[in-house]
């Protein structure tokens, strides 16, 4: 089965937050309430390496995609 690259995810219990799920290696979970990020992959130090470098990036995106997500659903 094919993923879109993010997903939004909501959750009852925390009705304060935003998740975005990015789907891709590297996989993460970022709460855009308070920009928390869990990382769902193990890495060895050549992964860390470029995880830093692209991490800036990748949250970035997340944060894009959710602004996109919500301007689609205010066009509704």
């Amino acid at each position: 089965m094919d993923f879109p690259k993010y997903l939004l995810g909501d959750n009852s219990d925390y009705p304060d937050a935003i998740f975005v799920i990015h789907t891709e290696f590297p996989r993460f979970i970022i709460n855009l309430e308070d920009d928390e990020v869990e990382w769902l992959e193990d890495f060895d130090k050549e992964d860390q390496k470029e995880l830093e470098a692209e991490a800036e990036n990748l949250i970035q995106g997340a944060t894009d995609f959710y602004d996109r997500e919500i301007e689609r659903y205010d066009e509704d």
